[in-house]
């Protein structure tokens, strides 16, 4: 029997159609070149308590750049699954995967900002019934992502951060 996912309330009823309607292809990427260099800052900032998601919980996830070895901050929506955080690699039904999504495989470790749960995480790549196990949920928790699939021919990626435990205080 798969595991329950346990992950944040759907969109409230009333932002649903404006949500909606912002997930459409030219929006939805007119939405992340405006939103995204606001939410770079704003939720690092203000611990995950702001951000120009209408009401979707939006992190800013920090990685190392897979050729440059820079540090990059990328916001993105998410769903948590347990203590767990799953992001998706949609890039807004883009015919390549987002250039986090190659950060993450060369540089797993990373940083968080997210509301309650701020810290490092590992990542991983989501498969098989796990991925069609989260992919059922993320669907029914954004339906954007469903439409985003029929943009491209590409599978489109999940991935799966897991909390590292901080080290405790040396003595």
């Amino acid at each position: 029997m798969p595991e329950k996912t346990r992950h944040q309330r759907r969109t409230p009823f009333f932002l649903r159609p404006i949500v909606s309607a912002i997930s459409g292809r030219r929006v939805v990427q007119l939405y992340m070149k405006i939103a995204s260099p606001i939410d770079r800052r704003l939720i690092p900032l203000t611990n995950g308590r702001f951000s120009t998601g209408l009401g979707q919980p939006v992190l800013v996830m920090e990685t190392v750049g897979a050729k440059s070895g820079k540090k990059r901050r990328t916001p993105l929506l998410y769903m948590r699954d347990g203590d767990n955080i799953v992001l998706v690699a949609s890039y807004g039904g883009h015919e390549r995967h987002p250039a986090w999504s190659y950060n993450l495989k060369a540089n797993p470790r990373v940083r968080l900002f997210v509301r309650n749960g701020s810290g490092s995480y590992t990542a991983r790549q989501a498969d098989g019934e796990e991925r069609e196990r989260l992919w059922q949920a993320l669907t029914e928790f954004y339906d954007g992502y469903r439409r985003y699939q029929t943009y491209t021919d590409r599978e489109i990626q999940l991935f799966v951060l897991t909390p590292v435990p901080e080290a405790p205080p040396e003595s």
